[in-house]
């Protein structure tokens, strides 16, 4: 059975170390370079501004595998500010050898579970770019509620524009 089938993955979620930064900015900049997930366009440009980005993230985290390697990432914060700040809003980012092993879910159930811990009474996505069938399918398996679609609202690589979809999950 593999991890898509129930089976846990064979990775720890843990807060993210100094010594983590080289994998998890790879990482990240590999989302970004692909431009189908992540409304970013620059990518991270060194160790001091990704020390500084996961650093000033509520929560950052990193999923290793069972040699210590890092193979995914997320970062949590507020969605917003002041009378919206208890909502949370977090960006995952996998590998792409790493991907289809669970360490999505892995790290969105992570997420999860730091919400109220962190102070947050819910998780909100501003934009699951429509395409994104694998992260559509993992957030409604994990009970996230789509609230909304924004049409044409992101910007492909291509030049089309996509929808984005608008997800909620309570904390527990």
């Amino acid at each position: 059975m593999d991890a898509r089938e129930g089976a846990a993955p064979a990775v720890a979620v843990r807060p993210w170390e100094p010594a983590d930064l080289d994998a998890m900015t790879a990482i990240w900049n590999e989302v970004v370079r692909e431009g189908r997930a992540f409304p970013q366009t620059d990518e991270l440009p060194g160790a001091d501004a990704a020390a500084a980005f996961f650093g000033a993230q509520t929560r950052a985290a990193v999923a290793a595998g069972a040699s210590g390697e890092v193979l995914g990432l997320y970062v949590l914060h507020p969605n917003n500010v002041g009378r919206c700040a208890h909502v949370a809003n977090a960006s995952y980012a996998v590998a792409a050898s790493a991907r289809g092993r669970g360490i999505g879910r892995a790290l969105v159930a992570d997420s999860l579970a730091a919400l109220a811990p962190c102070g947050f009474r819910g998780l909100q996505f501003n934009a699951v770019v429509a395409s994104n069938a694998g992260a559509i399918a993992l957030y409604e398996s994990l009970g996230f509620a789509r609230v909304g679609t924004v049409p044409g609202g992101f910007l492909n690589p291509d030049g089309a524009y996509e929808d984005i979809h608008l997800f909620y999950h309570p904390a527990d």
